[in-house]
């Protein structure tokens, strides 16, 4: 499964405050702890929720060209605004990267997909149109299709899309789960040659033992056919659980992920 870590994400108070003052040191040994822990990408998310946009595409100017001067990961660059998610692919010097994200809205699509188009990078597909986030694991696939057919028509192939099927707590409403692991197996069937992406942990907000709940979520979204997950690398019991899921769902080719990880 590919991991993406969340810990590069200025809606952490920790993470804020680096990017907020620019403090390399902190932000590298961040990427480097990440790194280590053998994430496949690095999500780089600069929103602070303060300054103006100007101010944002600075700072993942900044943050990008801060970790690649060192780290040699992937970077996600992770950001609702085109202008950021454009300057973060550009300050990345034709390095690798997961581009996130766009939705199946007209004007997100026409200022993202082109992105992915001209930097020919993978992009994260978020299952929500201009009503937000659907009801039903169906509407959500259909929101799904519209940004692949959108996509074809700027020669994004469908292989170069990862969808997010949105995780909202059961904290807020107990079905959620349901339809979060609904939605990833109707992705799966009806669009088999994209890919699955969630970010883990909201699924767990606001309520106790969060890791358990973490990692017994992760290990049914991959039966049901996750491809990856943005999470916290350095939860040794959540990528525990990854080791163990693709074990029984197959994926591990002579449990050599597993016994490697628990040696």
């Amino acid at each position: 499964m590919i991991t993406i870590a969340e810990k590069i994400n200025a809606t952490i108070p920790s993470t804020r405050r680096i990017i907020e003052e620019r403090d390399a040191a902190a932000l590298l040994e961040l990427a480097e702890q990440q790194a280590a822990a053998g994430a496949d990408y690095l999500d780089v998310n600069v929103g602070t929720g303060h300054g103006s946009a100007a101010d944002e595409v600075a700072a993942m100017t900044w943050a990008v060209t801060t970790i690649q001067e060192k780290i040699e990961t992937p970077l996600c660059i992770d950001s609702a605004d085109a202008a950021v998610l454009e300057a973060g692919l550009t300050a990345r010097q034709g390095k690798p990267a997961l581009i996130n994200s766009t939705k199946a809205t007209e004007e997100n699509m026409a200022a993202v997909v082109p992105l992915a188009a001209r930097f020919q990078l993978p992009l994260v597909g978020l299952a929500m149109d201009d009503r937000g986030i659907p009801a039903t694991a169906q509407a959500r696939l259909a929101a799904c299709q519209n940004i692949v057919d959108y996509c074809a028509k700027q020669g994004v192939r469908e292989e170069d899309l990862f969808f997010d099927p949105l995780v909202v707590p059961v904290s807020t409403d107990i079905t959620q789960g349901r339809i979060t692991l609904d939605t990833i197996a109707a992705i799966k069937r009806e669009l088999p040659r994209a890919r699955t992406v969630m970010a883990v942990s909201n699924i767990s907000f606001g309520l106790p033992q969060r890791p358990r709940l973490n990692s017994a979520f992760l290990q049914m979204a991959v039966a049901c056919g996750l491809d990856g997950g943005i999470l916290n690398v350095l939860d040794q019991e959540l990528m525990g659980a990854i080791r163990t899921a693709e074990l029984l769902v197959g994926k591990d080719k002579r449990c050599r992920k597993y016994t490697r990880f628990f040696r």
